[in-house]
C-alpha cells in the first residue's frame, strides 16, 4: 500500500468523469492534488469538494508551451496522472480529419507533452510516479474506432517504452487500461457496452492499481481477457470475429 500523506500529484484531465473521481480518491487518501483541465468552473468546483490540500491550474494540453508553463508554475511533484481524453465513434468509411486529429492530439500527444514537462526533475532526483491511461480498445484494431483506438494504442506503447527505460530507476511508470465507463464520452455510443462501469467504481480500480508496484492493469477483468486474448488470434480469425459485418 502506497503512503499518500504529504505526496503531491498533478492530475491532468480531472474536471469530470474518471479523472474527477480519481482526484477525489487521492485527496481522501491524503495526497495534495493539483487538478488541470480546460474548464476553470469545473476545476474550481472540484477543488472545493476535495477534503485535503488542493488547487487547480487551467491548461490546454494541445499547447506545449502552455503545458510546460503550468508544470513550471506548479513546481515539484511526486507524481503526474494523465486522464485527459476526447472521443467520437468514427469508422474509416465516415472519416473525419478534425475529429481524428483531435483524438490524436489530446489523447496521445497531450500525454506526451505532460510527461515531457515533468519527467526531467523526476529522473534527476531518482524518484517519481507517472500514470498513463490507455484503453482496452488499444490492444488491437476494432471497427468504428478510427482515431480513438489508435491514440490509446500510442499511449500504451508510450507507457511500455517508458517502463522499459525507467524500470531500474526510482521513477515508477504505470498504465491503466479501462473498458467502458459511463461518461459524456460513452453517451455518444449507440451500441451495447458490456460491463460498463460507473466512474466511482472505475476510479477505485484505478487508484487500487496506483497503490501497487505492478506496471499494468486492465479492467473489468473478465472483459479485458477478450481484448488481451485477441492479440494471439491469427488475422483471418480476428477480423472475421471483430471486423465490420
Amino acid at each position: 500500500m502506497k503512503e499518500w500523506q504529504g505526496k503531491r500529484y498533478w492530475l491532468v484531465g480531472a474536471s469530470e468523469g474518471l479523472g474527477r473521481e480519481v482526484a477525489l480518491a487521492l485527496s481522501r487518501a491524503g495526497a495534495e492534488v493539483v487538478v488541470s483541465a480546460r474548464s476553470e468552473d469545473r476545476l474550481a468546483s472540484l477543488v472545493e469538494e476535495m477534503p485535503g490540500k488542493a488547487s487547480y491550474a487551467v491548461v490546454d494540453v494541445t499547447d506545449r508551451e502552455a503545458v510546460e508553463a503550468v508544470a513550471a508554475k506548479i513546481g515539484p511533484l511526486d507524481g503526474m496522472v494523465y486522464l485527459a481524453g476526447v472521443y467520437w465513434p468514427l469508422g474509416a468509411k465516415e472519416w473525419d480529419n478534425e475529429k481524428a486529429e483531435a483524438m490524436a492530439d489530446i489523447n496521445y500527444l497531450g500525454a506526451s507533452r505532460c510527461v515531457g514537462a515533468v519527467i526531467g526533475p523526476m529522473v534527476e532526483r531518482g524518484e517519481g510516479h507517472i500514470v498513463l491511461t490507455g484503453s482496452l480498445s488499444g490492444f488491437r484494431g476494432v471497427a468504428g474506432a478510427i482515431g480513438y483506438g489508435a491514440s490509446k494504442a500510442a499511449v500504451m506503447y508510450l507507457a511500455e517504452s517508458m517502463h522499459a527505460d525507467l524500470r531500474k530507476t526510482g521513477v515508477k511508470v504505470q498504465l491503466v487500461n479501462p473498458g467502458f465507463i459511463k461518461t459524456r464520452l460513452t453517451d455518444k455510443n449507440d451500441f451495447s457496452m458490456p460491463f460498463i462501469m460507473e466512474p466511482e467504481a472505475a476510479a477505485r480500480e484505478f487508484v487500487e492499481h496506483m497503490n501497487t508496484d505492478a506496471f499494468k492493469k486492465s479492467f473489468p477483468w473478465m472483459f479485458s481477457w477478450m481484448f488481451r486474448g485477441s492479440q494471439i488470434l491469427p488475422d483471418w480469425l480476428y477480423y472475421r470475429l471483430f471486423g465490420a459485418k
